[in-house]
């Protein structure tokens, strides 16, 4: 396939930014640099745009694919290589134009970097090695910068990449080496998984090094992540946040991201979902996937064998809850951080908020609010001073369905999002109204 490398860099843009829209794994958590005299960037401060700081603000990244070409014939990938699309690719020089000049402007605070593989997976890794170190080592920028490591490049060159990126990721794909074998054919579960160890390993060497030795420069310093892509083969929600639970456990990651499989072209292989993108069924994963990372929860509780998949209606946390009333209400004033943890509709912050402000006296539910608890939720499940907020029959049915209102609005409006596409950079998602017939004349007669 002819790779077209002669298209002015708009055109490139346009292409390997679109071709990059289907990758979602690129929050920008976990890693503080401030700016430095003589450079250029930092990680602290907030831009405008689709990503994540350390501290919850919303930031930019440029989002793009070092080159659409591949020799990979994954059958749900736009970018396979059996299918005809304009090839391009950046040279290096033009990743770091593009990064510097978009940086300069303020439209993005870091660069996200996924590619095809351009011959083989260590021609393509050694490319986007040449345009980061460029970045940080020529024109000395110091914004964060996420890669994704090439399965099956030189342990030698992930290692490189690892002193130079903020995180790494290499995409899982799918959850069963069944379904890596009948749509990703020449991918193993084994090529993948080889350079996440290696990431992994990589990462607390360093963490110990850095203890002894403050000097010695930071290898992948916000951790890895990788994909999982939701409705393309057949597995339940509990196959899904099992495999993720896994990842976290022997590899340390940081995230483990859901992308809701997109029909983008036809395939005998793959589903052709009547109503679109599985997008509940992905916040559904999402959900859970919080619940394992920060609530102390475990697949095995959430989801069995005979109960594979999650309730459409209900959040996993109110799920789980509303299928273990014999745990509560729990009391506010002695119920344990852990416990408080798993009240529907009481989060982190809840928690330590209540487990803090218990030591200073009582609490009854007024209190509560004033913390910021909403108790919408919650009510049904805590007691203050050995009284529920409303008298509540204790009841699986009864409690769901005074929950279930909410979650059905919710689950409407994901459902039915008018559109499944990221923020381009070339237009402006028609947000600007049509002008009024009034202004329409002025503007003929120069009035306006």
């Amino acid at each position: 396939m002819v790779i077209q490398m002669e298209m002015d860099l708009k055109r490139k843009l346009e292409i390997l930014s679109d071709g990059a829209k289907y990758d979602v794994a690129c929050t920008s958590s976990g890693v503080e640099r401030r700016g430095k005299k003589g450079f250029v960037g930092n990680t602290s401060f907030g831009g405008i745009c689709h990503s994540f700081s350390a501290d919850g603000r919303c930031i930019s990244l440029l989002k793009i694919l070092f080159t659409n070409q591949c020799i990979y014939d994954c059958k749900y990938c736009v970018n396979r290589c059996s299918n005809d699309v304009v090839r391009t690719a950046f040279t290096p020089d033009e990743v770091c134009t593009l990064t510097m000049e978009f940086y300069k402007r303020n439209y993005i605070e870091g660069l996200f970097l996924s590619s095809g593989i351009l011959y083989n997976a260590d021609y393509t890794m050694e490319q986007m090695y040449e345009a980061i170190w460029k970045l940080r080592r020529v024109h000395r920028f110091l914004g964060y910068i996420h890669v994704k490591a090439i399965p099956g490049a030189s342990p030698e060159l992930i290692e490189r990449m690892g002193y130079l990126a903020d995180r790494m990721s290499i995409n899982l794909e799918l959850p069963t080496a069944e379904g890596l074998r009948r749509l990703c054919p020449g991918k193993t579960r084994e090529k993948i998984l080889l350079p996440m160890r290696q990431i992994q390993t990589g990462i607390a060497e360093n963490r110990n090094e850095l203890m002894v030795y403050r000097k010695t420069p930071s290898f992948v310093p916000a951790g890895q992540s990788t994909q999982m892509i939701v409705g393309a083969t057949p597995e339940s929600d509990f196959q899904l946040v099992t495999v993720a639970e896994a990842l976290y456990q022997r590899y340390g990651l940081k995230r483990v991201f859901y992308s809701a499989f997109v029909a983008a072209m036809a395939d005998r292989r793959l589903p052709a979902p009547a109503g679109g993108p599985p997008l509940l069924r992905e916040h559904r994963l999402y959900q859970a996937d919080w619940l394992l990372r920060f609530y102390g929860f475990q697949a095995g509780e959430l989801l069995s064998e005979e109960r594979p998949n999650f309730n459409i209606l209900l959040d996993p946390k109110c799920d789980w809850a509303v299928r273990h009333l014999e745990r509560f209400p729990v009391e506010v004033m002695t119920a344990d951080y852990e416990t408080l943890l798993r009240v529907p509709g009481l989060g982190v912050r809840s928690a330590k908020r209540i487990v803090a402000a218990r030591r200073m006296g009582q609490l009854d539910f007024p209190d509560l609010k004033k913390l910021g608890d909403v108790l919408k939720r919650a009510m049904y499940f805590l007691t203050c001073r050995g009284r529920m907020m409303m008298p509540v029959r204790m009841e699986e049915n009864f409690i769901t369905s005074q929950l279930i209102g909410e979650e059905k609005r919710r689950s409407w409006e994901l459902e039915h999002q008018a559109s499944f596409r990221q923020l381009s950079l070339f237009d402006d998602m028609k947000l600007s109204a049509e002008p009024s017939r009034d202004d329409v004349k002025k503007a003929a007669f120069g009035e306006i």
